[in-house]
């Protein structure tokens, strides 16, 4: 197995089952590109503390792209939700008119930091 980070926040995981080639690829909340790397011997340090997300899921869309969707998706829950941290796309789809795409859609799982209770 081969993991390396291709952007920040990002990593991917390839490896070889039955002879095909999988991928995955993680998408971490912003902060985690900055956290350092431990051995096996070391306590990692609670970098994230002791936090409670809840996950809801949503659907962006773009005419323009996948990314577009993404962000545009992203850009609209955070006008809802407070302490948005990560998102999982869990589905791309599309719709297309005369033979061409005419709009993407991205249905993804975002995960946001429940409030301390003080």
């Amino acid at each position: 197995m081969r993991m390396s980070a291709e952007r920040l926040g990002c990593a991917s995981v390839t490896w070889c089952t039955s002879g095909r080639f999988r991928r995955l690829t993680f998408m971490f909340p912003p902060y985690a590109a900055a956290i350092r790397s431990f051995s096996a011997t070391e306590e990692p340090e609670d970098a994230m503390g002791d936090r409670t997300y809840r996950v809801t899921e949503i659907v962006g869309t773009s005419g323009e792209s996948v990314d577009a969707a993404i962000r545009n998706g992203i850009r609209r829950a955070a006008q809802t939700l407070r302490h948005l941290d990560w998102f999982e796309v869990t589905e791309v789809r599309g719709h297309i008119e005369d033979g061409e795409v005419a709009h993407f859609q991205v249905g993804m799982k975002v995960g946001f930091r429940l409030e301390d209770s003080e």
